[in-house]
Formats: C-alpha cells, structure tokens, sequence
C-alpha cells in the first residue's frame, strides 16, 4: 500500500512501544479509513490468531462504509475473499486464513446498555474505530479496557486508534486540543490528515470540497478547522461565540452573580461576577464544600458591591445548600419557564428558556465574556457550541439536549455555560407580572 507522509507517521505510532491511543484525520480525504484498515489487516497477518475489532457508532453504517474500505485494502495487498479471509454477515466477523479475526462492533450508546455492557465479555488484541467523533468517550474507554488477548506471548502493548473529522466533542478535548497546545500526555498521539495532504486522491474530490457552499463544512472538512460546527441544531453560530470574547463595546450596569455548584470534586463549581452583561470575573473550583463555595461568593459580593437580590444558584442537589446560607434566589432547571410579558412562552422548562434567550443575545453581540485566560476560553467556547436544540425536527415545546448528554458528548460537564446562561434569568425575571 502507498501510504501518505502523514499515514506512515501515523503508523509509526502504531507500531512504537508507547502509544496506546491515537486518532488519526481531522479532515475529509486524508486516508483515515484506508489506513485504519491497512493497520488491522497488517497486524492480524503479522500476529497469527489475534482478535481485532473494527468499530462504528451504527453498523449498518459501518458495513456500508469502512468494510468496503476494508475491502479494497485487501484487494490492493493482493489478498482474496474466500481464500485468505471470509467475512460472515451473520456473525458480523472476518476470518483470516491464519485464525486471526476482526469483529465488527456497533458502538452506539443504547439506553438499554447505557454502561456498554455488551463489550464487557471483550477478549481483544486492538481496535480500529472509524469516526470516532460520533460515539461517545465511555464506548471509547471501554472498548480499549478490552484489550488483553495474547499481548504478552506477541511482545505488544494495547493499542486503539480512531478516526474522525473535526468534532467539538470528547475528542477535541482529549486529542486535538492537547496536541495544539503541546501537552499532550504520554501514550496518546493525534496526526492531522487532510485531503491536500493525499497525493493519491483525485483533485475532483478537492474541487468538490472547495466549491461547498457551506463555510462551517469547508472549514471543517478541507481545511481541518476543529472550532467549526456544522450541526444545524446548534443554536449559537462559531463565529457569534468567538466574537463574544472581543464584544469590548458591550456596555456595563448592574452587577450580578450566578454560580453552578458542585461538591467534592463532582463536576465543578463555577461562579461568574456580570457587569450588566460583560462577564468581568470568574472563579472555580475543583473541589469544594458548600461552605467553601458560600463564602467565596460572599467576598465577591463584597468585592464588587453586588446586593443580595442580583445573586443567583443552581438549586439542582447540592447547590440548594448555598441558596440556603446566603438566603439568595435558586435556579431550578426543570422549572417551568417564566411568563413574559403575559404570555406563557413554548418550552419545555426555564434553562431550555435561558439557553434560547442566551443563544439570542450572542447572535446579536450583546455579550462580552472579559475572560483572558486561554484554557477557560476554550471551555467556553466548546461548552456553549453543544446548546443545542432537542429533537428539532419535531413539533411541541422547545428544547435543548440535556446536560448528561453533552457530558458524554464532550467528556466533563458543561459548567461554564450553564453559569453563562443562568444570567439570563435575570433578563426574564425583569417581565414576569406580579399578581396580588
């Protein structure tokens, strides 16, 4: 196989005694299939009855797709079906004439098996999963969990590499972005591949990249521009969500706090300190008590002359607690939206209705988030590209994915965003009608 500069350094990673974890693409084009193929196929051949898996978040998708890839791989090492592998579609595995196997997965997170319980009787020897941005980090840590079978007697560490195009999610966080600021933990490695990178592809391929009229897609897919979101549920635009981060003429007024609590290291306490609507200080902790985050936000009352009555905290769990010691008002995310102007407005609960009224404002650059520090920004902007609309294509109240979803999605909890959106709480209560 005629492998690119950027396959064979990917390669090399895959055949060194240090990495266990790589993921390999960034970019349409670029040869991610073909080479997560190629790796399998040359390892099953190198280590006879090894077991490998081959996986996808759908596999009817992962027939459709890379088992085709996989195919042609095959057919350019000279390799024929029948004679030196067979391929069950009943069992979903490919059989190697040397009794090596590779076992196609669906990697998908089913409610029924949210734990992943089905790899759990896993033997494997390494694993191939393509678009790895599409499944979930817990289907990712499980699988590469599995892999112990006969690494010893073949002198082998456990390795797993994924495939992907640029993704906000678990991914960026885990791989593109470590690698970007060069503290990148030992045994992960990320190779950015892209379609200009693949002497072998055709140039229509390139042209039909170039002329796509979406901008979010070609950033993404020809120029391997991880801070692009194409999904059209998303309800704030990149670009608003950057622009937010320099909106200097954003004016200042009454102070207010709003803090998402957490306790003991589960999640993370976020607190922000507004000035009308320039967020001018954060402060958070990994882990902390309910006293602890009581009195933090006590001395940055003090400390920026805000009243008691412009103080606002998560009231989900444990931050009910510190509503309590500081007597101030609780958000309840599941509450019912607040009533403007009269009119009960179509959501499905009051953080569906701050996400909305938050998504309207950074669209309109009505919002400067004054945060300097470089690794919180990218918390931030990877947090508040993942408000997104639930279930967009059908009727009934409006709301957006759940918290727990976009923990899986993105790896940890989106605490920074949740304390943003909160101060749109303040922007409603503003109109709710008092009857005596």
């Amino acid at each position: 196989m005629n492998l690119t500069i950027k396959q064979t350094k990917a390669l090399d990673f895959l055949e060194d005694d240090v990495t266990t974890e790589l993921v390999f693409g960034g970019g349409a084009g670029g040869g991610k299939s073909a080479l997560g193929c190629y790796w399998l196929l040359k390892m099953c051949l190198k280590y006879p009855g090894t077991r490998w898996v081959m996986g996808r978040a759908v596999l009817k998708t992962l027939k459709e797709t890379t088992l085709n890839s996989f195919y042609e791989v095959a057919k350019g090492q000279g390799l024929k079906s029948g004679t030196h592998y067979s391929y069950n579609a009943q069992s979903n595995i490919i059989n190697l004439f040397n009794g090596s196997q590779i076992l196609l997965k669906d990697l998908f997170q089913y409610p029924s098996d949210k734990e992943f319980d089905e790899l759990g009787s896993l033997e494997i020897t390494g694993a191939f999963v393509d678009e790895c941005n599409q499944i979930v980090m817990k289907a990712w840590e499980v699988l590469k969990s599995r892999i112990r079978y006969k690494l010893d007697e073949n002198g082998l560490i456990p390795k797993i590499m994924g495939s992907c195009n640029p993704s906000k999610n678990w991914v960026y966080n885990r791989f593109y972005k470590p690698n970007r600021d060069g503290n990148m933990p030992k045994g992960r490695a990320f190779v950015q591949s892209l379609a200009t990178d693949n002497r072998y592809i055709s140039r229509h391929y390139i042209d039909s990249l170039r002329s796509m009229t979406s901008e979010a897609s070609k950033q993404r897919l020809l120029l391997g521009n991880w801070d692009y979101d194409n999904d059209p549920a998303a309800l704030i635009p990149f670009e608003k969500i950057v622009n937010a981060f320099s909106n200097r003429f954003v004016d200042g007024g009454e102070k207010y706090i709003t803090a998402d609590i957490a306790r003991y290291g589960r999640d993370k306490t976020v607190i922000g300190v507004w000035d009308g609507f320039r967020l001018v200080k954060i402060v958070d902790f990994d882990k902390n008590s309910v006293t602890e985050a009581a009195d933090a936000i006590k001395d940055l009352m003090l400390e920026y002359h805000v009243p008691i009555s412009n103080v606002l905290v998560d009231d989900d769990g444990v931050g009910g607690g510190v509503t309590d010691i500081l007597n101030c008002t609780g958000f309840v995310n599941n509450s019912a939206p607040i009533v403007v102007d009269g009119d009960k407005e179509n959501f499905n609960n009051l953080k569906s209705q701050c996400s909305y009224k938050l998504a309207q404002k950074m669209c309109a650059d009505e919002i400067f988030l004054d945060i300097p520090d470089g690794d919180v920004q990218d918390h931030i902007k990877e947090e508040l590209g993942q408000i997104k609309q639930k279930d967009m294509d059908k009727d009934g109240k409006k709301a957006i994915i759940p918290k727990e979803q976009v923990k899986e999605l993105i790896g940890r909890s989106p605490d920074y965003s949740d304390m943003i959106m909160m101060r749109m709480y303040f922007t409603l209560e503003t109109y709710v009608t008092f009857t005596f």
